[in-house]
């Protein structure tokens, strides 16, 4: 493997860049494009940080040394900002000690713990590259990833759920070097010793690879630098208004950008607190925790909320002490939106992508319920955004519906030894090309009305399942629905909608049909309806709308409808 394996095109940023400092968005003759385009610019307004991950840590010890920094609710372990740098330090050294050089990777595979944020500072503080491994991969998918990052040292949990990792990683990668939490071996990273070495670290360095799931082929590993990372958890926190007396819940996975960028890093560069309620997601251990720990924000993607407001006993929970929170990874439902806010109410919507470090637009407290209930936000703080024709690359008027693209400091360095796919991703000015489907409005909030993969067009009409969905959300007995396209032989596509009831709920396919009928048109009337206990998700609470289809072919009987379809 030649290093380094991420690729940026000399001068790729230039224009976009100058766009963002100047407050503006330049087209490529230098002039201001009209008001009427769907394309806005955010302010130069915070500066963002200029320091490294581990000067950020630095930072914060000495400001807030003596505050919490982490606290793990079911380990019953609790770090303030000083022993918590100490515990990175020690961690670091062994590292070093180990043969770990600048540049080298070093994977992760394990669900949240306090370890876990240990060895993310530990191997920024020395300029290694963590490669953050989905803890539901199994071998193929691991060896795929060792090999194709160059994982050097792997540290991983001793198992998760079902899964034996120390087992699994002998037969996926016999010959990658293992240490396992709790093991002699993880006992002895820890060195006691002076200041580290200089490592000559500099913010742009490459720090992270995060392996985007993919609906075909091998996943891609987006590399991603401290000013990337560091910048996105800094101003994603600015927006939700942290200072050193929040403290965030994280239920969601560390290995995802969510949990490590918008999570701890947000945390860090605010001298919060992380809690961690539980190794993954678990509703009401997520609820004690923030009563426990009097928690001030919460993070989660919808199905979480939606989990969490169908405890039996939610209203047992004291949630008073909740300020704000963060709704994101998928389209979050209008309903549900609305009861968060209830008892979250500076919470905000967050948009972005792996490949964007993740956030480019986020609402913001002073929003109007409207606002944060039906859409995702205006651009963040050093980004450009716009939305473009698929087909011609033309920006779209306002309120028209387009690809949307982001540029600015969050646009990963490219995808590790993958030169071809960066460049499909990222184009020549420097945008990334999200393959969302999305309509800026006159003041510039965005809404998100699908992916551009996920449109139906059934029989000549284009139909968006996000504005399905949030109808069928507002039937009474809905607890929660996603809508696919499914290949039909004489309209191309029909609509199917899978549902998950209320407890007690009679709802039959009939009646939601009756239901839907004079209220929407004809065509955006689900023809098939699957009721189901829950959706096939990824780890992070991302449905996967490709296995939803698969399924219903399956179930219906459409083979032969699909091989027209695709003909």
């Amino acid at each position: 493997m030649t290093d380094p394996g991420w690729f940026v095109q000399e001068g790729r940023y230039t224009v976009v860049m100058v766009g963002v400092e100047d407050s503006t968005c330049l087209s490529h003759n230098g002039d201001a494009p009209p008001m009427s385009l769907a394309t806005d610019s955010g302010p130069p307004t915070p500066p963002l940080p200029t320091t490294t991950i581990g000067g950020a840590l630095d930072d914060a010890v000495r400001r807030y040394g003596h505050r919490e920094a982490l606290v793990s609710v079911e380990q019953g372990q609790r770090y303030t900002y000083a022993e918590l740098s100490e515990a990175v330090d020690g961690l670091a050294r062994g590292l070093i000690a180990r043969g770990i050089e600048k540049g080298d990777r070093v994977g992760i595979w394990s669900p949240n713990c306090s370890e876990w944020v240990l060895v993310q500072y530990a191997t920024a503080r020395i300029g290694a590259v963590l490669v953050t491994i989905n803890p539901a991969y199994r071998t193929h998918e691991l060896a795929y990833v060792l090999d194709q990052a160059g994982v050097r040292l792997l540290v991983a949990a001793p198992s998760f759920k079902t899964s034996d990792y120390v087992g699994m990683t002998k037969e996926a990668a016999p010959d990658v070097d293992a240490v396992f939490f709790g093991s002699p071996e993880w006992d002895a990273l820890s060195l006691d010793g002076g200041p580290l070495p200089e490592r000559g670290l500099t913010p742009d360095d490459p720090i992270n690879i995060q392996y985007t799931s993919g609906t075909t082929g091998f996943p891609k590993g987006a590399t991603l630098s401290h000013r990337n990372i560091l910048g996105n958890g800094f101003l994603v926190g600015q927006l939700c208004g942290y200072t050193q007396l929040d403290r965030v819940c994280v239920p969601v996975p560390f290995y995802h950008c969510f949990g490590m960028v918008m999570g701890n890093l947000g945390a860090l560069s605010h001298g919060a607190c992380i809690v961690i309620p539980a190794p993954a997601f678990d509703p009401a251990a997520t609820m004690r925790a923030v009563t426990q720990e009097r928690c001030t924000s919460l993070y989660g993607v919808p199905t979480m909320f939606i989990a969490e407001l169908a405890l039996p006993d939610f209203a047992s929970y004291d949630v008073s002490s909740l300020r704000t929170g963060i709704m994101a990874g998928s389209p979050c439902p209008v309903e549900v939106m609305k009861q968060v806010q209830g008892f979250m109410p500076e919470v905000t919507i967050c948009y972005g992508m792996t490949e964007t470090s993740p956030v480019s637009t986020q609402t913001r407290a002073d929003d109007t319920l409207d606002r944060r209930v039906s859409s995702v936000g205006r651009v963040h703080p050093h980004v450009t955004v716009k939305v473009v024709d698929p087909a011609t690359g033309a920006t779209v008027e306002r309120g028209e519906t387009g690809e949307l693209c982001t540029a600015g400091y969050g646009v990963m360095l490219g995808y590790w030894n993958d030169p071809d796919k960066t460049a499909e991703a990222i184009d020549a000015e420097g945008f990334m090309h999200t393959g969302d489907l999305a309509v800026m409005d006159a003041d510039g909030y965005l809404s998100i009305v699908g992916r551009s993969k996920d449109m139906v067009i059934r029989g000549g009409e284009n139909v968006y399942p996000r504005e399905i969905e949030e109808f069928l959300y507002t039937h009474p007995e809905v607890l929660d629905v996603q809508v696919i396209g499914v290949p039909d032989t004489r309209y191309g596509e029909e609509l199917c909608a899978w549902v998950r009831v209320a407890d007690g709920a009679a709802l039959t396919p009939e009646a939601l049909r009756d239901w839907c009928k004079g209220k929407l048109a004809h065509y955006k009337v689900p023809r098939y309806v699957r009721f189901t206990d829950e959706f096939p998700m990824t780890v992070t609470g991302k449905v996967q709308k490709f296995k939803m289809r698969e399924a219903s072919i399956d179930e219906l009987g459409l083979h032969d409808a699909a091989g027209v379809a695709t003909a």
